[in-house]
């Protein structure tokens, strides 16, 4: 199947500055970034000015930019990892990819650069099929098809809102995992894209994804934070917690979600043990959240993912705010969140991008 023609100027390349100096970064992703806007935010409680080497077209969003458009609000925090979100609000393209700041362009197995952008792309611009799984993965490949069997009344597919890419060298594993494997690393490159089935949760990370703003980019949110949440990915769930949200806001709207490729190269940092103490809060909480996503089901006459945001928002008010004000303060956020984004949207945002 032919890829549908993107412009380069359908895509915002967001990134989440945690570290002053981006030469090396940018400067490795050259090859990939340089056609395209580049969304840069800066995390507030990071000092001073960015470094970005010449010759990219972007804009940095600093926290005055943040105190600007978002106000005085007390349920959304932009720190950490979660001033990405901001970079999601602010942008005005219909496509949208996100890729962390301690990440490199990975290889394949033949030692080829890969291009994580037009990957990405290609996830978002053909069909996901998640209500029957293709043993073949993703049909829409080039050298794929339907297998026997494959009902011909679902192969046109569904468009698909959400393409999350996977991790060379150090895995996305969680602090427990991590501590008890302190060597171990990811090598397998696996040449492979699928849909994630409807009705299935997945553990969405934040850390090299890309999504059609249009269709889902209100349901990708900085709603649950934990208690002395650090700045290292082993430190934070505030991905997890948003992935299943969209995950189910995608299957209620019918369009899909792939996993796969692209990959990344992620380096190394943090100390998982120190970590773990931070995280562990949310280890335990996402044992109690698991049955809230699996069970909770949204009106049919729900139908954007601004408003089936805000009934989840219900949900979890209803269903998981009595046990924890953690939750209460999530639904909180989540109800704040769409009105920023509806008012950020109805300004066209004053700082432009």
């Amino acid at each position: 199947m032919a890829l549908e023609h993107i412009d380069d100027s359908e895509v915002d390349i967001v990134i989440a500055a945690l570290q002053s100096d981006l030469t090396s970064f940018l400067n490795a992703w050259r090859p990939l970034f340089s056609r395209f806007h580049l969304i840069i935010v800066q995390d507030p409680d990071l000092k001073g000015e960015l470094k970005i080497p010449q010759g990219f077209d972007h804009r940095v969003y600093t926290k005055s930019d943040i105190d600007q458009v978002i106000g005085p609000t007390t349920s959304i925090v932009f720190s950490g990892y979660s001033c990405r979100y901001f970079g999601y609000l602010v942008s005005r393209k219909k496509y949208i990819i996100s890729v962390d700041d301690d990440c490199l362009p990975a290889k394949d197995n033949d030692g080829n650069l890969t291009n994580a952008v037009s990957q990405h792309l290609a996830n978002l611009t053909t069909p996901a099929t998640p209500f029957f799984f293709n043993t073949l993965y993703d049909p829409f490949r080039e050298g794929a098809d339907f297998v026997r069997g494959y009902p011909f009344s679902l192969r046109s597919g569904v468009d698909c809102a959400l393409s999350c890419g996977l991790w060379l060298n150090l895995a996305d594993y969680d602090a427990p995992t991590q501590a008890l494997k302190p060597e171990h690393r990811n090598l397998h490159y696996v040449d492979a894209v699928m849909t994630v089935p409807a009705g299935t949760l997945m553990p969405i990370s934040g850390i090299n994804i890309a999504f059609n703003r249009a269709l889902v980019g209100p349901a990708l949110f900085p709603g649950l934070k934990l208690t002395g949440e650090g700045k290292l990915r082993w430190e934070t769930i505030e991905d997890i917690w948003c992935g299943m949200c969209v995950k189910v806001i995608c299957d209620h709207l019918s369009i899909g979600v792939k996993t796969g490729l692209p990959y990344v190269f992620r380096s190394d940092k943090g100390n998982p043990i120190e970590s773990l103490k931070k995280e562990w809060e949310g280890v335990k909480k996402m044992e109690e959240i698991i049955p809230f996503f699996q069970s909770v089901r949204l009106p049919r006459t729900v139908t954007t993912a601004e408003d089936c945001l805000l009934e989840m928002a219900k949900s979890v008010k209803d269903r998981l705010g009595g046990t924890d004000p953690l939750f209460a303060r999530a639904a909180e956020a989540m109800v704040e969140w769409v009105k920023i984004w509806k008012a950020a949207g109805a300004s066209h945002s004053t700082l432009g991008v």
